[in-house]
């Protein structure tokens, strides 16, 4: 009796503990669908990409990034924190003026996981305040800092009016890698509806070094052009997601 005690206190201690690091594994997991649901991208093999940059605007590199789309006659994503916003608007409303779309990425970048609702709200708004007052009107998407995601977050999100946007391709360059290495990361994992996640900025200060990343942009937009694809926006892709599967709608911020 006692051994079969201690063998199902055993089992079910190990089943706990299995199921925990589960649960912290798809914290920072962008395409899981373990806190509910967000978008990542179209059904593999479709023909378009979405370029999406994170952690904007950051003087030099965006308005340099700008112009570099523009040459190319390219529309991306930018998802940006809001405390950098409230220092360089000008740059921000250049974004939005150029075509670009303009999303929250909170004011301060924190984890949410370890956040409460009540410092999250604060966070959400007092992003969409500064970009409201730098951009005007702008989309509704939202991207986690880190991609964080815990129990609860993405409702909580969605009843702030936004929607989540995570990405399926990552271009592991937040420390500035040569530009071959983002390249090669990011060919690697492409398959088609892809959003590729970049960085524009860096969380931690003002003027961080993206000179590779857009660099490596520019490779992109050719190489996968020269394969038949198109560069849409998050907001396009989700608009075509959604006219296949109703659900969440892209929204302007009055």
């Amino acid at each position: 009796m006692l051994g079969n005690a201690i063998t199902t206190g055993v089992a079910v201690v190990s089943g706990a503990a299995a199921l925990a690091g589960v649960a912290v594994h798809h914290t920072m997991t962008p395409t899981t669908q373990w806190y509910g649901k967000t978008f990542f991208g179209l059904s593999p093999g479709t023909k378009q990409i979405a370029l999406t940059y994170d952690d904007g605007p950051n003087d030099p590199y965006t308005l340099r990034l700008v112009e570099m789309l523009a040459r190319h006659d390219v529309r991306a994503t930018f998802f940006m924190i809001g405390r950098y916003v409230k220092q360089r608007p000008e740059i921000a409303r250049a974004v939005a003026e150029a075509g670009h779309v303009v999303a929250n990425h909170t004011f301060n970048h924190p984890l949410l996981i370890f956040k409460g609702n009540s410092s999250v709200e604060k966070e959400l708004e007092s992003c969409k305040q500064v970009l409201l007052d730098a951009a005007g009107p702008h989309s509704n998407l939202f991207r986690p800092p880190f991609g964080g995601l815990r129990p609860g977050l993405l409702s909580f999100i969605r009843k702030s009016g936004l929607e989540p946007i995570m990405w399926n391709v990552t271009g592991f360059d937040w420390d500035a890698p040569p530009v071959e290495f983002i390249e090669e990361k990011v060919a690697g994992q492409m398959r088609g509806g892809d959003i590729i996640l970049l960085h524009d900025g860096g969380h931690a200060q003002m003027g961080a070094d993206r000179g590779p990343t857009i660099a490596a942009s520019e490779r992109m937009i050719r190489r996968y052009r020269g394969e038949g694809y198109e560069f849409v926006t998050v907001s396009q892709m989700l608009e075509q997601s959604q006219a296949k599967t109703p659900g969440a709608a892209v929204l302007q911020i009055p």
